[in-house]
């Protein structure tokens, strides 16, 4: 009986490790504490994106990952890229800012 007591605690602390491994995140992957992480960060960015006067108008899209921002859409001028940037940078969370918003003709 002490032997399967023992065996039962060893299979517990090797499903409670592996568990633990496999939410953790590598070079390619995401964990997924960073990818609530990196939800949360979408959304704020669009939400601040929104709220702005000049840019609600345009369709920006926003995806981030481990942190970093990737904004890409088309504007009208130079100014609102900056600017989308700026918000983008602003929000808590963010590492950097990838803006691969155009200007359209």
């Amino acid at each position: 009986m002490k032997n399967m007591n023992i065996w039962a605690r060893c299979f517990l602390l090797l499903v409670l490790v592996v568990g633990v491994a496999a939410c953790a995140s590598t070079s390619k992957q995401s964990g997924t504490g960073e990818y609530i992480d990196d939800s949360v960060i979408t959304t704020k960015v669009k939400s601040q994106l929104a709220a702005d006067d000049f840019l609600r108008s345009f369709e920006i899209s926003v995806e981030t990952y481990k942190g970093v921002v990737q904004l890409s859409g088309f504007v009208d001028n130079q100014a609102l890229i900056a600017k989308a940037g700026e918000i983008a940078r602003d929000v808590q969370g963010v590492v950097s800012v990838k803006n691969n918003l155009i200007v359209k003709k």
